[in-house]
Order: structure tokens, then sequence, then C-alpha cells
């Protein structure tokens, strides 16, 4: 039986040796997902220990077709410090990760905690701005395949992440439902998507993690950044390739590999 911090172990060297690994649940098919949570905690602790900040959280499984995909009805979530927060124009460099995937997603900004129970309406009032970003993410298991322990434990497959160059506040732009995303890739649209395929509502799944955490003990607290989800699909990246996500009212982010 592996506990929690035998988890993040193995975790923590495949993310420092750049290599992917089985998942854990194949061996240890009995770690649940109370355990997975603790061994992202252990996982994260690492890197605070190491000298990072705690930022903020990601969400992760925010649209029903994922949630569907692996028999699930509710979103995850992972932790995002100091270290994962790239300086806009920053290539997306194969020396620090496995096999890295970018999406677009609507960031926010807290301005004061957010109580529970939390509503969309709640989260909004408590937003001082949002941005449009992008998550780099970074499975430390081979072929990016895993169970939900496994996703969970490895803190929800979080990379990176770029914060668009506009913030704004959610009253001075459209619905966040209607935010639409282009993303190109080499120039070419490959996809489109609006805010609305998170949940319905990019703030939905804020209101779900705040409502979590408080469950848990925890809550979201004003300065906090949280990454809402995945609006349109995972794209890989490659050596000199780009890709590009435009947003609606918050400017594009160009991403590339080196």
């Amino acid at each position: 039986m592996i506990d929690a911090q035998g988890i993040a172990d193995v975790l923590i060297t495949a993310e420092r040796e750049r290599k992917g690994i089985a998942q854990i649940s194949e061996d240890h098919p009995d770690v649940d997902v109370a355990t997975a949570y603790r061994a992202q905690r252990a996982f994260v602790q690492a890197k605070l220990d190491a000298g990072e900040t705690f930022v903020g959280y990601k969400l992760g499984l925010t649209s029903r077709n994922k949630q569907q995909a692996m028999g699930l009805d509710a979103p995850l979530y992972g932790r995002v410090t100091s270290g994962m927060i790239s300086t806009y124009g920053v290539p997306v460099r194969f020396d620090r990760f496995i096999h890295p995937r970018v999406e677009s997603e609507i960031a926010f900004l807290l301005a004061r905690d957010i109580e529970a129970p939390a509503t969309v309406t709640s989260v909004l009032a408590a937003t001082e701005v949002v941005f449009g970003a992008v998550d780099v993410l970074d499975s430390r298991y081979e072929s990016f395949q895993f169970t939900l322990p496994d996703v969970v434990a490895d803190n929800a497959s979080a990379g990176a992440f770029y914060l668009g160059p506009v913030a704004r506040r959610p009253d001075d732009l459209v619905d966040l439902r209607l935010l639409g995303c282009v993303v190109r890739v080499d120039g070419d649209v490959v996809m489109t998507a609006a805010g609305a395929a998170v949940m319905g509502h990019p703030a939905a799944s804020v209101a779900w993690l705040a409502n979590q955490l408080a469950a848990e003990g925890e809550g979201l607290r004003a300065g906090q950044l949280v990454f809402s989800g995945g609006v349109t699909a995972p794209v890989p990246v490659v050596a000199g390739g780009s890709v590009t996500f435009e947003f609606d009212g918050l400017g594009a982010i160009e991403v590339y590999g080196a």
C-alpha cells in the first residue's frame, strides 16, 4: 500500500527527470480520491519548500464532454504556485516539460474572499478582473493516460500558465458565457468555443471550487488567481510551432515551443 507522500515522491521525481511514468493506479488500484488530494498537497508542498509561493487554483474536467468521458459528474482542482506562472512571450521549453499541451482558459483574480455557498453572482461580485489565459498541461503519466485519482495526485496535470495582456472587470465585458476564443495553430484556425463550455459559465466552476474548498475547511481568498477550466480542447506544443489564442475583449496569447 502506497501512502500520499509516497505518491508525491514518485511524481516529484518524474517531473524533475522529465520522464513519463506508468499510472499510480496500475500498481495501486486501491488509491482513492481523498488520498490523491493529500498526495497533490504533498506534491505542491515540495515546490513551496523550494521557495515558490502559493498563487491560487486551477480547475479541470469542467466540460460535460470531458466529465462524461471519465464517467464523472463534477470537476477536479489543482494548486498553482509562482513557479508555474510564465512571462508573456517566453516560449514553452522542452527542457522543462515532458509532453506539453496548451488550452485556453478564463482566469479570475479575486478582489475579496468568496464565502460558501458561492454562486455565479457572488463569484462575479468578488472578482477584481478576468484575463484570457493559457494552461500548459504536462501530465507526468505516459501518453497522458490516467484515472481520476492519478490526475488529482498529479496536480491536475498543471505545468505552467500564461496570463493574457488585457485585464477587464467582468461588468466591462460581454456575458462571460458568450466570450469567444479562437485557436490558431501556425496561423490556421483549428477550433473555436465560448465561455459557456466551462460548466455553462466560467464563474460556475469557480463557485464549485469555493464550495468544495469550504467543505474541506479551506477557501478562496482575496488576491488569489483561479484558472476556471479549458474553454477549448488541449493542443500539443511542437518545436518551432505556434499556437495562438484570441479572446473576445481580452486580447491574444501566442505560445510556441522551443
